[in-house]
């Protein structure tokens, strides 16, 4: 379904702090997949999702999703059929306006506008009867500003925004490491029951390793702009976090190993 070939991504080229971050990357997603990602920062995870959201354009390589090449797609238009949640609750909704405004936005995404209101008020039930599965609510909030609510309870509003009209695809960036433990067993529950409810093709990063095993069908973990390891469903099933840190610690043994002897 998603395809990554030959993915290259630096920055900063041609000054003495030039950085390769992906160097001939490639992956392929099939459809319905819920892959977590986990690994160092500045594994290339959060670059690889702006490479697919269409925020980072590639030095090269080629990114394709049902067979079609959207490389050069630019992200306005990418959108349309790809969402994202970030880390920060503020970035997925607008403040300044009401719950009703904000869920009205997501739903006339990719859709064209005439000379009606962008508020519909025929679909306000059915707006309340979305954020009543939330069971935060909402549903009786649904004229407050937005700017009212609290983090957990925005972080739930921009899920629900993003897949109010399903997308092909649904990028996670680690969006529930800025809540409280209790707020972020929530989200990550929401999350895993729309997923699961709308077979969104999803790719979530985390630095929860309890999250990475216990959700989704698939887990990659990377280093340094590689994938060092891609683990299945079966197998993800009998791993635990112990496994991983142990994976890890592999590998950065290896590279201080290397480095000694370079060095030697």
């Amino acid at each position: 379904m998603l395809k990554l070939k030959s993915i290259n991504k630096g920055f900063n080229k041609g000054t003495i702090n030039e950085t390769s971050i992906l160097n001939n990357f490639n992956l392929e997603i099939n459809k319905g997949e819920y892959i977590t990602i986990v690994g160092s920062n500045g594994a290339g995870k959060s670059t690889l999702l702006n490479i697919i959201s269409g925020a980072l354009e590639l030095d090269s390589g080629n990114i394709f999703l049902e067979e079609r090449d959207i490389t050069n797609l630019k992200e306005h238009k990418k959108s349309k059929i790809i969402s994202r949640v970030f880390q920060d609750p503020t970035k997925g909704t607008s403040p300044s306006m009401t719950i009703l405004e904000n869920l009205s936005l997501a739903d006339n995404k990719g859709k064209k506008f005439g000379l009606s209101l962008g508020v519909n008020k025929k679909k306000i039930e059915e707006f309340k009867n979305h954020l009543s599965i939330l069971n935060l609510g909402l549903e009786d909030k649904i004229n407050t500003k937005v700017g009212m609510l609290s983090g957990g309870q925005r972080q739930a509003l921009s899920l629900l925004m993003a897949t109010l009209n399903t997308p092909k695809i649904l990028l996670l960036d680690e969006h529930t490491a800025a809540l409280d433990p209790k707020t972020s067993e929530t989200i990550i529950n929401l999350t895993n029951n729309i997923v699961k409810e709308k077979n969104i093709t999803t790719i979530m990063i985390t630095h929860n390793l309890n999250h990475a095993i216990e959700f989704g069908n698939r887990l990659l973990m990377m280093h340094r702009g590689e994938t060092i390891l891609d683990i299945g469903k079966i197998e993800k099933s009998n791993l635990t976090k112990n496994d991983l840190i142990e994976e890890f610690n592999k590998i950065t043994f290896k590279e201080e190993l290397s480095d000694r002897v370079m060095f030697a």
